[in-house]
């Protein structure tokens, strides 16, 4: 039995999105069981309670020997407030474990990683479970958890490490306390409802604060805004120019963003999920 603990680092999830996510586990995963903490459910303003209630609900998950797996809810905005704190108390048992999500919970999956913290994962969050597609993003990671890595990312390729992250979040996290070496990996990025200059600005800010890595691909830049005037760059053609420019190997696209197709990453070298 693998048991995974669901918490929520940034923003809430509703009841109705924890009980259709309990009913795919228990209708195709019989080997896994899920568990919601109460914090998931919590509001105050835009988060999911204030930072304490989501360092605390994260602890509860990450530290107890009960689970196998901490999934993270939701993204959204707010995960960044509460990763340092979090990796500087997670006990023995938080670091055997599998830490997955995406978009602003890459803060804490970049924390983690620098922190050699169990084994981070991008993969789709329960928030997704009340529509057709998004049930099939999370059977991908539900399926991997269960030993099948049908749902990998298809670049993937079990030599060179790697790591997948929203651009933005990985923008914010360079420079930071909470930023992971990548040297030698190939770096993901994906994004959502950001103007195409507001691409190319991030480009800007990152290229030249990423190590040696091996090479970035590209996912999906999804939900463009329409400016004023046309940009003139695709979202491809920005990435080279800025991988030209910084001397990084630029190396296609990637099934990894906020669609339904969202593959699974997980961070460093690929492969079965632990304890499967």
């Amino acid at each position: 039995m693998t048991n995974i603990a669901i918490c929520a680092p940034a923003t809430p999830i509703t009841r109705e999105q924890a009980e259709a996510c309990k009913t795919l586990v228990a209708d195709e995963f019989p080997g896994t069981r899920v568990t919601f903490h109460e914090q998931c459910f919590a509001s105050q303003g835009h988060f999911a309670g204030d930072d304490l209630t989501r360092l605390s609900a994260l602890l509860d998950c990450a530290n107890d020997t009960a689970y196998d797996v901490v999934w993270f809810a939701k993204g959204g905005y707010g995960s960044n407030r509460i990763a340092e704190a979090a990796v500087a108390q997670m006990n023995a048992s938080a670091r055997a474990k599998t830490y997955i999500g995406f978009s602003d919970c890459g803060y804490l999956l970049g924390a983690l990683y620098r922190a050699g913290i169990g084994q981070c994962v991008h993969g789709s969050m329960p928030v997704s479970a009340r529509s057709e597609k998004g049930r099939e993003a999370l059977r991908r990671v539900l399926q991997w958890l269960n030993g099948d890595n049908s749902g990998l990312e298809r670049s993937l390729d079990g030599t060179t490490p790697a790591a997948a992250f929203n651009l933005i979040t990985l923008t914010m996290l360079a420079r930071t306390p909470a930023m992971p070496d990548l040297t030698g990996h190939v770096v993901m990025v994906e994004e959502v409802a950001e103007h195409l200059y507001a691409i190319d600005r991030l480009f800007f800010a990152l290229v030249n604060s990423l190590p040696r890595i091996a090479g970035l691909r590209l996912g999906s830049i999804t939900a463009v805004p329409e400016n004023y005037v046309e940009f003139g760059q695709s979202e491809e053609e920005i990435a080279r120019y800025w991988c030209d420019r910084a001397g990084i190997r630029y190396l296609g696209r990637a099934e990894i963003g906020h669609t339904s197709a969202n593959k699974v990453v997980p961070f460093g070298l690929a492969g079965p999920a632990r304890g499967s």
